[in-house]
């Protein structure tokens, strides 16, 4: 990507060697391209040229064998680019394309235009075995996402952390609250189970919501997730993380039950101390199991104390620590999780939307929604690099990549409404908000960080020590 980028700018258009510096993802980049030429048989190839400050390319040359290689891709899959952007972002399995899949297969669409196919396909036992698979792969997705916290970062760095994850949070969540409350006078948006404040918090937490694994995903894309930047990004997502939870579980509590979800929440306590010293001493493979068995019991746990599953599953992944595991293998599962088992939660989950109100009225709400979280996130993360002193334009990057909904907020939502606290309607709406959240974020993303020079960088034009190609000192330009 890094190459492309560069030869957009035009470093291809002459026929001068063109120094990339020693830095290794650049030398790297470009042996990777010399191999993909040659196991692909194409009619061009790639000569690079070892020099003390690094690495020589001729530029038409380059120009040639990138022109070749895109037109080669794009002849094999032409609609690689729009498939890239739209299905990109939720997940590396189809997430967006399956999510609205099953949206096209729900009651509001394929139920309203043929009734009698709708039922005759999704019987209520088709259903039911849909949401238990649907709710195991949601399950380990949320413990993946508890382990993925960098909680001992956070507290090394607790001051900035803490102060941009309040912002980030704390703002967005109180103007989510204020388009709850212009939603109130309308019939049809809280669930017959919801209270008003259940309804206003519970919307005004949807608008702060961060997708902490999606946006590893997409900063892995980018490039960053290994940056001081992408680091950063991380710290406040993880901080974020567990004060939504912990509102989610405010939201849950039921009344009557306190006991209940006391008992809960001290036996959580001594089990989290128990599994933090055991896990440790056990084998790698046994570790595997133990996680899995440490999951089911303490999601059956939370939902017997009144809590739901998926506040149980993010809590148990909070005690495991990521370097227990393999990290190519913690990443390998997630994969497999999104890939193989969470398609069914998409699907599942377009099964619910229901467009009674209105079709126009239910996009309206989502405008709302998308506007309120843009308007809080973007506003508060400017707020925190106001305070803290940050590079122009490093508030916007932070501020969009840290609006990324995706899975969270559809998980989120899917809670929300099991609890009867929204309706499906409002459901829908939110639904709708987390798909152009995060379909935005990569492609509003890339561009600033090219803009504001963040990333990796690679320096093209310089004249090469000892060479009589270039008489002067060419310009030097830092690439994105």
């Amino acid at each position: 990507q890094a190459i492309v980028k560069a030869a957009e700018r035009g470093i291809g258009s002459t026929s001068q060697l063109l120094q990339f510096g020693r830095p290794p993802t650049a030398h790297n980049k470009l042996q990777d391209l010399h191999e993909l030429l040659k196991q692909w048989e194409l009619p061009v190839q790639l000569q690079l040229m070892e020099t003390p400050a690094g690495v020589a390319v001729d530029g038409a040359k380059l120009e040639s064998c990138l022109r070749t290689l895109v037109d080669f891709a794009v002849s094999r899959h032409p609609a690689t680019p729009l498939t890239i952007e739209f299905l990109g972002p939720v997940s590396r399995g189809g997430g967006n394309a399956i999510l609205v899949g099953g949206v096209l297969l729900g009651p509001g669409v394929l139920g309203a235009a043929f009734p009698d196919v709708y039922q005759a396909v999704f019987t209520k036992d088709v259903i039911t075995a849909l949401n238990g698979i649907a709710w195991w792969a949601v399950m380990l997705f949320v413990f993946l996402a508890g382990i993925e916290l960098e909680l001992d970062q956070a507290w090394k760095h607790r001051r900035e952390s803490s102060l941009t994850a309040a912002c980030a949070l704390g703002v967005p969540l109180l103007v989510g609250c204020g388009a709850a409350l212009c939603l109130l006078p309308f019939p049809g948006w809280i669930g017959p189970k919801g209270q008003t404040w259940q309804f206003v918090l519970g919307i005004g937490m949807g608008c702060a919501v961060t997708a902490l694994p999606i946006l590893v995903l997409l900063m892995e894309k980018l490039g960053i997730l290994r940056q001081d930047l992408g680091q950063r990004i991380l710290r406040y997502a993880s901080l974020d993380d567990i004060a939504i939870w912990s509102v989610l579980a405010f939201i849950l509590m039921d009344w009557h039950r306190l006991q209940q979800q006391g008992t809960f929440l001290v036996c959580y306590a001594f089990a989290g101390y128990g599994m933090r010293k055991l896990m440790p001493k056990l084998p790698l493979m046994d570790r595997w199991f133990v996680a899995l068995v440490w999951l089911a019991a303490i999601g059956f746990l939370a939902d017997w104390a009144g809590m739901h599953f998926m506040v149980g599953a993010f809590l148990a992944g909070v005690v495991v620590d990521r370097h227990w595991f393999p990290v190519e293998k913690l990443d390998a599962l997630r994969h497999h999780v999104l890939l193989v088992m969470m398609p069914v939660f998409f699907l599942s989950t377009g099964l619910r939307t229901n467009w009674e109100v209105g079709g126009l009225v239910v996009f309206g709400c989502a405008l709302l929604l998308v506007v309120a979280q843009l308007v809080g996130k973007l506003g508060g993360v400017a707020i925190a690099g106001r305070m803290l002193g940050w590079r122009k334009g490093e508030a916007s990057v932070i501020g969009w990549l840290l609006q990324t909904k995706a899975l969270i907020e559809i998980i989120f939502a899917n809670v929300l409404l099991d609890k009867g606290i929204i309706t499906s309607e409002m459901f829908t709406a939110i639904l709708l908000m987390a798909l152009v959240s995060t379909t935005l974020t990569i492609p509003v993303v890339a561009p600033l960080m090219r803009r504001f020079g963040f990333g990796g960088q690679l320096v093209v034009g310089q004249a090469i020590p000892g060479s009589t190609v270039n008489d002067e000192p060419a310009a030097q330009r830092q690439v994105s």
